[in-house]
């Protein structure tokens, strides 16, 4: 009887979890603000509670539900005609990389990190950061990329070297520590890296926040925010 009753539940439930999710809107699971996915989690877990338990009221799980749904509904509404409150809920975008320069205390605040920028630079097929004008993360965490082509502008940042490989670009430094193992790949030491920086005017290895080299042998250097407003 217990399993009939469970049975029952998890269709009832089932059908009115797809119902709350209708109402709540189309957008895709990965195009989800933080309201919209802390509201889902919660409906998923009282849908469990209730069909766990078959001696619990299975009201004690609809109402809270229909609770959420509601408040879901309302919001989307308000904030729809009301920016400033938009912004509250879902916050604003944050520019990651602005006229072709990473912000690293941005990311810092977003903690997101340097592995997370290269991985969502290749989704959106730009492999070499660069070739990047703009980058902003969205408030659902999708990376809306502008190459420096689109914007009819050249890599200004980087510099040619002597090295050709094949593969993608390879990170030398990532926030101020040598990536040895790629330079160990290209057949260069840390002092060869030393000179090339020195070159551009970068003393220390702890000055970058980003040093990429791509196959055409272009070297691209980024500084850390507070060592860059210094030069």
């Amino acid at each position: 009887m217990d399993l009939l009753i469970i049975l029952l539940r998890t269709i009832l439930i089932y059908f009115l979890v797809f119902l709350a999710l209708r109402l709540m809107g189309k957008r895709e699971i990965g195009k989800l603000s933080v309201f919209d996915f802390v509201n889902s989690i919660m409906i998923a877990e009282l849908a469990v509670l209730v069909i766990d338990d078959p001696d619990k009221n299975i009201w004690e799980g609809i109402v809270p539900m229909a609770a959420l749904v509601g408040i879901q509904i309302v919001l989307s509404f308000v904030t729809l005609k009301n920016e400033n409150l938009r912004r509250k809920f879902d916050g604003p975008p944050s520019v990651i990389i602005d006229r072709g320069e990473i912000r690293d205390q941005e990311m810092r605040k977003q903690r997101y990190t340097l592995d997370d920028l290269l991985l969502q630079l290749r989704e959106n097929k730009v492999p070499n950061p660069a070739d990047v004008e703009f980058a902003i993360l969205e408030t659902t965490g999708k990376l809306t990329v502008v190459d420096k082509q689109s914007m009819g502008k050249d890599k200004s940042s980087t510099t040619k070297v002597n090295i050709r490989y094949e593969g993608l670009p390879l990170p030398l430094i990532m926030d101020g520590k040598v990536q040895d193992a790629n330079l160990q790949q290209i057949g260069q030491t840390r002092f060869w890296l030393k000179d090339q920086l020195r070159k551009r005017g970068v003393e220390e290895f702890k000055d970058v926040f980003l040093c990429t080299l791509d196959h055409k042998g272009d070297l691209y250097i980024d500084l850390k925010d507070n060592k860059r407003s210094r030069k």
